[in-house]
């Protein structure tokens, strides 16, 4: 009995002995240590300091998104000026018209100054000719008052496809950046090809929001111009079918 007693406690002593030396093993110190190392501290870079770092052709990148916010600006002051509504523009015309005063419905016209209204004019003045050259007139003149209002549209059509070839430009700058300092260095590091993946990645995206930006600045606008000539349309056929009723 008395052998088995410490034979038990050399197995405990034993294990004991174990744990110390598991404890003081690599892996074990290694833990520890993990627990108590500090905490990684990460640099935060603002919105402006995040575009430079595009490189140089984040500037005309600018530059277009510029124009293109001025031209949504002027183009939505003259649309909006020309689609100004008059309801009863055609009931007015229709009074003076079928009493005779052609020349007080042409002075209205001219004063609402709308492409409205220039259209109406043109019919106004060929009032007694053929209902055939009097809708030719107004087709002629109201076309000529679209094409005014799409002016320069064209421009953001055009920035909406050339901004992500700018983007592409710097996509290309940003990997010869990178390749050129790993043949100068000799080893591939993050902190040496960084500057060439921020200028990468941060043009391709510029280009691509500037040219979706323009992209929906052309189409809205072209919707509000196209919802401006359907109603052109509508007036034109009510003058139509007023010049075709009978005088009372």
């Amino acid at each position: 009995m008395l052998n088995f007693i410490l034979q038990a406690g050399a197995s405990v002593a034993t294990l004991a002995s174990s744990a110390d030396s598991l404890a003081n093993t690599p892996v074990a110190t290694g833990i520890q240590t993990a627990a108590t190392a500090p905490e990684i501290t990460v640099t935060e870079i603002s919105l402006i300091e995040l575009i430079m770092k595009g490189g140089p052709i984040m500037y005309p990148i600018a530059l277009l998104l510029v124009i293109s916010i001025y031209l949504l600006v002027e183009r939505l002051l003259v649309i909006s000026k020309a689609s100004k509504k008059n309801d009863t523009l055609v009931i007015s015309l229709k009074e003076m018209i079928h009493s005779g005063n052609i020349e007080n419905a042409r002075s209205m016209c001219k004063n609402l100054n709308t492409p409205e209204s220039t259209m109406i004019e043109q019919g106004v003045s060929r009032i007694g000719k053929p209902i055939d050259e009097i809708r030719e007139a107004m087709n002629k003149s109201g076309a000529n008052e679209i094409s005014k209002l799409e002016k320069n549209l064209n421009v953001l059509s055009i920035i909406g496809r050339i901004a992500p070839m700018f983007g592409f430009v710097g996509t290309i700058i940003g990997v010869i950046t990178i390749f050129r300092k790993i043949s100068q260095s000799g080893t591939v590091e993050i902190v040496q090809i960084s500057d060439g993946l921020y200028q990468k990645m941060v043009s391709s995206a510029g280009g691509l929001v500037v040219g979706v930006i323009a992209f929906i600045f052309y189409y809205w606008l072209n919707a509000r111009i196209d919802k401006l000539a359907h109603r052109m349309e509508d007036t034109q056929i009510k003058f139509l079918d007023m010049l075709n009723e009978p005088t009372k």
